[in-house]
């Protein structure tokens, strides 16, 4: 961490190792790196959270209830978002594809009154099971940036935000969680290791006994039912 700064003094004038926390930043990172598209640089994604967690230091508070690691996360895991969207790492092409499979999905469901499997979203596209696997893998990323902004809307921590607009972000989430329960279990599960016990694909692949490529399926397959099933927000991107 070359010209870093070792410490930085928080919003509470309490001084914050930044040092103590760089692992944090690579953590992150590699959290994130194994589902965005292959041109995403690591080093890019490091930089991007090293100057949050910069900003993060000096503007953490601890009035505010959470730890510096909680909140430093959160500011951290934003901007990484952010850098891959600023950079527009995924073609617009992704983002059709991501379209189509949730548009698929949301008729299967509507057409069996349960959750669609594979083989029927496949079938419903007239493509065979191992083209839909690709094309879900292709669509990976668009659903990445829509579910993991769900939980990065407050790193800005703006206190003066458009009150209508935090109505907006509470809302989403509540129905983003009323969605999730719903998913079936498996896919609920590895949502649940990813995101709230932060394991990587590989180890979530150790805990459930199956390979890092299936557990990415069921992930990208979660994520991409959840977007279906929430296409009255996601289709305001």
């Amino acid at each position: 961490m070359t010209g870093i700064a070792a410490y930085a003094p928080s919003a509470a004038g309490d001084q914050v190792d930044i040092m103590e926390y760089a692992g944090l930043v690579k953590r992150v990172a590699n959290h994130m790196i194994c589902r965005l598209p292959a041109n995403v640089q690591m080093d890019d994604l490091i930089q991007a959270g090293l100057i949050a967690l910069m900003e993060a230091a000096k503007q953490y508070d601890p009035d505010q209830g959470a730890t510096f690691e909680t909140y430093a996360t959160i500011r951290v895991r934003g901007a990484m978002l952010d850098e891959v969207r600023h950079n527009n790492w995924a073609p617009r092409s992704v983002f059709r594809k991501a379209r189509m499979l949730a548009s698929a999905v949301r008729d299967v469901e509507n057409q069996h009154g349960r959750d669609a499997r594979p083989a029927e979203v496949a079938a419903a596209l007239n493509i065979t099971l191992d083209e839909y696997y690709e094309l879900l893998s292709e669509a990976n990323c668009h659903a990445l940036l829509s579910i993991d902004a769900s939980g990065c809307m407050e790193h800005e921590q703006d206190r003066t935000a458009d009150p209508y607009r935090e109505i907006e972000e509470q809302e989403f989430k509540q129905a983003l969680a009323e969605r999730i329960t719903d998913l079936p279990e498996r896919e609920r599960l590895v949502l649940a290791l990813y995101y709230d016990q932060e394991l990587n694909l590989r180890e979530i692949g150790e805990v459930l006994g199956v390979s890092e490529s299936r557990v990415c399926q069921i992930h990208s397959q979660a994520t991409l039912r959840l977007r279906a099933r929430m296409s009255e927000w996601f289709e305001r991107d």
